[in-house]
Formats: C-alpha cells, sequence, structure tokens
C-alpha cells in the first residue's frame, strides 16, 4: 500500500516537471520525462512493485539471493582459475600437442609456420634513432 502510494506521487511529480519543461518549449525533453514518469505507475499496475515488496520482506527469497551469489563467485572463480592455467584441459592438450609437432620438425622453413608461431625480428637500434632523427629533423632541433 505504501510503495504503491510512493510510485503514484514520483509519477505525479514527474510529470509536473515534465508540464513545466514543455511548457519552456522543450518538448522533446518533457516527452522523455513524462515517459520516465509513467513507468512507477506501470509498475504499480502490473503488480511488479507488490511481488517487489512480498520479496524485499521475505527471507526465502534473501536467501535465495544469497545462493545466487555463491553460485556466480563459484562460476567466476572457476573462470579466473581456468584462465591463469590456460583454457581449459582440452585447449592446454591441443596446446602440448602443437608444441610437441613443434619440436619434432625443427628444421621448418618459415612459410610453414603461422605468423603467430615465427620468432619476432629484433629490431635494429639504427632504425629507431633514425626515425628519432628523422622527427628532430623535421622541427628545426
Amino acid at each position: 500500500m505504501i510503495a504503491e502510494t510512493v510510485c503514484s506521487a514520483v509519477s505525479a511529480a514527474g510529470l509536473g516537471i515534465a508540464a513545466v519543461t514543455a511548457y519552456r518549449k522543450r518538448f522533446l525533453a518533457a516527452a522523455r520525462i513524462a515517459a520516465y514518469s509513467l513507468v512507477p505507475v506501470g509498475l504499480v499496475m502490473t503488480g511488479v512493485v507488490g511481488w517487489l515488496a512480498d520479496t524485499a520482506f521475505s527471507p526465502t527469497a534473501w536467501a535465495g539471493f544469497a545462493v545466487l551469489g555463491v553460485a556466480s563467485a563459484l562460476f567466476l572463480t572457476t573462470r579466473a582459475v581456468e584462465r591463469r592455467r590456460g583454457g581449459t584441459r582440452k585447449e592446454r592438450r591441443a596446446a602440448a600437442r602443437a608444441e610437441r609437432q613443434e619440436v619434432a620438425a625443427p628444421g621448418t622453413s618459415a612459410p610453414a609456420l603461422r605468423p603467430a608461431d615465427r620468432p619476432a625480428a629484433a629490431p635494429r637500434a639504427e632504425d629507431d634513432f633514425s626515425d628519432i632523427e628523422a622527427i628532430l629533423k623535421k622541427h628545426g632541433i
């Protein structure tokens, strides 16, 4: 009963603000405020507010929320451990199999390797400094 009254008061206040906004010739903002103002009344009319009020004061509902929290914490923990280990067991086995195949064929040519498997060429120091010198010359330093 109290929740319905509060929702009705909030809607009435919001519609009043929308009327003032429309009076100031800001019709788009007024329509948006009116839409937000009608949401609490709609929730009361559909029974959601009554259901929420019953749920908020129910110890069984709070115990259910606690169980859901524990379940989500377990999901997040197992996912974090899985990421730290390097994926699922199936993914780790596939990676180990791929490593064994690379060791078995050490003389593979560079084009036969995937781009991710190719060793990265170390940048030469001369290239780095030539870029810096070009920038400094451009700015007259």
